[in-house]
């Protein structure tokens, strides 16, 4: 989503990082297209005239402007006061005094309600928490059926009634079947509108009073800009919330509405939803997000991917194959497949420092998950002698195993290329100080 923005700030950055010393002149054209940038990214005018503000006071002092490294001091003062528009510290989930804790989902319809509350639900489970879904959207039938099955998909409990009952009705019952199952977090997915109107806004206070919530979340969609600001407004000013969940962070919109929606409403972001799947809803790092946006990675949120995704036992294996080199195709496809659990290779490049510029310049399809599918077929059609001794491919076989997984010999020859090097880097890593930090982040 921040491509563009990225790519414009980098490029300020480069220009400034030329220059032995800079001058107030030099300062006031950086900013200049540094505002220009996060204008063309939707950002509010307002939050854009204040950020471009509050950098040039700061970095018109004595220690930037007769540093001998100023373009480095300029990116600290940038990156922390991205950090202060996008939240400063991040925001989270406040359980109730008493259980169970109850979180009700707000926002208009076609912004992911549903699919978030399972995430969500989903989340906390995996947090130790015990959920409870409840389908209080009676306007929108569909909607339960969509939660239910969520819900036996994920393996969660969900607590529907007959959408003519309302929404105020089922979720007092639901908050006492909750205490039946030892719940002590209720998910509450509330009803939406194509536009906000009083009627709908009646019935979110009537489920607000129903449910006592220690949290109002407003689900939001990020690709709408700065629309989603002003639905964040309206919802606040009516019916309280304590945060947002902004959807599609993973499209192609600008992100206007990621950066100016905690300066211009006082809420805080506490999840983003980053793809289609159950798991793809991650807390919002203030730190993180402003670091991915400068093109300095995010190595925190890519290593607790890792964690999630990555066998204990088979990652000791995979160093003991590695220090007796008996690193063959069946663990190159292995690790491939255990890479592509993390999301989707694109993503995972953003978040490597140096390589989120890199990514972009990549011909269009090379960081495709299709290739790891093209990868998959054409080991598969590999004996288990060939998998594990590689060397012994020949022309002859090298034909066959393009014949079975629909590929060309030189494809083939192309993942050899590709093992080859996996396996120097894996070497690369599994010596000196590449070999410590692995077994720390293990």
């Amino acid at each position: 989503m921040f491509e563009l923005l990225s790519e414009r700030i980098g490029e300020v950055f480069r220009k400034l990082s030329g220059k032995g010393r800079i001058s107030e002149k030099d300062v006031d054209e950086a900013l200049r297209q540094v505002r220009m940038a996060l204008l063309e990214a939707d950002v509010n005018l307002k939050v854009a005239k204040e950020f471009a503000a509050r950098v040039r006071e700061r970095t018109l002092t004595g220690e930037v402007l007769e540093s001998l490294t100023p373009a480095q001091h300029v990116v600290r003062i940038v990156n922390e006061e991205l950090i202060s528009i996008l939240g400063g510290k991040q925001s989270y989930l406040v359980p109730a005094g008493h259980p169970p804790s109850r979180v009700m989902l707000v926002g208009l319809q076609g912004g992911g309600k549903t699919t978030t509350a399972a995430k969500l639900a989903l989340h906390l489970r995996r947090s130790g928490q015990s959920p409870l879904l409840v389908a209080a959207d009676t306007r929108r039938p569909a909607a339960i059926e969509q939660l239910v099955t969520l819900g036996r998909q994920l393996d969660i409990p969900v607590y529907s009634e007959d959408p003519k009952v309302s929404p105020a009705r089922i979720c007092a019952d639901a908050v006492k079947r909750s205490r039946e199952l030892a719940a002590n977090w209720l998910v509450v997915d509330t009803q939406g509108r194509l536009h906000i109107d009083e009627a709908m806004m009646g019935e979110m206070v009537d489920v607000r009073k129903a449910l006592e919530p220690s949290e109002i979340l407003l689900v939001v969609d990020a690709m709408t800009g700065q629309e989603a600001v002003r639905v964040a407004e309206e919802f606040n000013a009516r019916v309280g919330l304590t945060g947002l969940i902004l959807t599609k962070l993973d499209g192609d919109a600008r992100g206007g509405a990621a950066l100016s929606i905690k300066s211009v409403t006082g809420i805080p972001v506490k999840f983003v939803g980053v793809g289609e799947k159950p798991d793809a809803l991650e807390p919002f790092h203030p730190d993180r997000m402003a670091s991915r946006i400068l093109g300095m990675g995010d190595m925190l949120t890519l290593v607790e991917k890792a964690e999630k995704v990555i066998d204990e036992k088979k990652a000791r294996e995979m160093e003991k194959k590695l220090r007796t080199a008996t690193f063959n195709l069946e663990d190159f496809l292995d690790q491939l497949q255990q890479v592509k659990k993390m999301g989707p290779l694109s993503q995972l490049m953003d978040m490597i420092p140096g390589l989120s510029s890199l990514s972009r310049k990549l011909p269009e399809g090379s960081m495709d998950d299709k290739q790891v599918k093209r990868v998959e077929a054409m080991v598969y059609s590999m004996t288990p002698d060939e998998r594990q001794h590689p060397e012994i491919l020949d022309g002859s076989r090298k034909r066959r195993i393009a014949r079975g997984s629909g590929t060309t010999p030189q494809d083939i020859n192309q993942l050899l290329n590709q093992f080859r090097q996996a396996q120097k880097l894996m070497k690369q890593l599994e010596s000196g100080k590449a070999r410590g930090l692995l077994s720390k982040l293990r």
